[in-house]
């Protein structure tokens, strides 16, 4: 997992968000792959009964009803494999909050899917923030996320989705935060 980097200045706080460009998704991406790509071989070699496996012969396997789902099977898994992949390469989530003191404004950037609403850009001015919420719930599906309050706009998130980030470190973003922006921390 690569380490959140923070860009500090005196009047400026930037924090980049690791969106879906994670290893854990293009081993995920990578492994449906082989694996989709290896049932629609086979599941093809046991239709036109020939071999196109490299590590096995699966031509003689009757394709009803085992070659049928072999190939259905592949399918769904190269399917699975090209979302991942398009996912990783759009990576969708990934963005920067930013803290501008110099011109009064806080910047939620995300990016998302393909379409009109590609880029996700939010601004407020600092005089409309309230606090730093922290939210910690522990568990079977732990959840551990940092919001900022604003005025007439509810909670918005400040973190990535994904696997909850360690409770020290979900401490110090926002305590950082807090201490820069100079407003209250809830929930710790």
């Amino acid at each position: 997992m690569a380490a959140q980097v923070t860009t500090s200045t005196d009047s400026i706080l930037r924090q980049p968000i690791l969106g879906s460009r994670r290893f854990s998704n293009m081993l995920w991406a990578s492994v449906s792959a082989i694996g989709g790509i290896g049932f629609l071989l086979a599941g093809l070699s046991s239709y036109f009964h020939q071999n196109f496996l490299l590590v096995s012969d699966p031509s003689d396997i009757q394709f009803i009803p085992q070659g049928a789902a072999l190939t259905f099977y592949g399918v769904a898994g190269t399917l699975l494999s090209a979302y991942l992949w398009f996912v990783f390469f759009l990576n969708v989530g990934g963005g920067y909050n930013e803290f501008n003191k110099e011109t009064g404004k806080v910047t939620i950037f995300r990016y998302g899917f393909v379409g009109k609403n590609r880029i996700i850009n939010f601004q407020y001015s600092l005089k409309d923030i309230l606090s730093i919420r922290a939210e910690i719930k522990e568990g079977l599906n732990p959840r551990r996320v940092l919001y900022l309050r604003v005025k007439n706009r509810g909670d918005i998130p400040l973190n990535r989705v994904g696997e909850p980030i360690p409770l020290a470190e979900l401490e110090n973003q926002g305590a950082e935060l807090a201490r820069f922006l100079t407003i209250p921390l809830e929930g710790l």
